[in-house]
């Protein structure tokens, strides 16, 4: 079952994915962040880390996204995988593929998603995707920030389409926009 959890910054998204990868069991969680040099970014993730369970199987994946999520069920001892969080993945791929274009890029992204959507994990467990909603937002000034945004709109278009259940949190609160039939 393929899940996408929407919400802005704060909103909830992250707590609201680890709550239900802990209730299916033995969890993988796969982290895209990499703090580089930067010390905000590095308290983030010690933080996060403290937030998981210990028994928690943790992957640190800034990239190849799909490659993490068929590694994490690779064994078969997990009943869920936690992708937290798409928006910080996009961001470290653009900027590696910083010299390629908007349409070659959309292509590797939407690529990544149904790679994640047709393996196995996402038929035989339960695949949690976090992803930040941009969209309600001002319009972006400078053109990498707008290629940005407008490609994370398109990732989580593409994501819901094929999800079983996608849940926007607000506030901390969950609002279902599409469930499991």
């Amino acid at each position: 079952m393929l899940t996408l959890i929407l919400g802005g910054a704060r909103s909830g998204k992250s707590r609201l994915a680890q709550k239900l990868a802990a209730q299916a069991g033995r969890v993988t969680y796969i982290a895209t962040a990499d703090a580089g040099d930067d010390a905000e970014m590095a308290a983030r993730i010690a933080r996060h880390r403290t937030d998981r369970p210990a028994a928690w199987r943790t992957i640190e994946e800034p990239l190849e996204l799909a490659d993490a999520v068929e590694r994490a069920v690779a064994d078969g001892d997990v009943d869920a995988v936690l992708v937290d969080c798409l928006t910080i993945w996009l961001s470290n791929l653009l900027w590696k593929h910083r010299e390629v274009g908007p349409r070659e890029f959309e292509d590797m992204v939407r690529a990544e998603m149904s790679r994640i959507a047709a393996t196995d994990a996402a038929a035989r467990r339960r695949v949690i995707l976090v992803s930040n909603e941009l969209g309600s937002g001002t319009v972006p000034d400078h053109p990498v920030a707008r290629a940005f945004r407008d490609t994370q709109g398109l990732l989580n278009q593409w994501v819901a389409e094929v999800a079983d259940e996608v849940i926007l949190t607000v506030a901390g609160l969950p609002l279902c926009l599409k469930e499991r039939r």
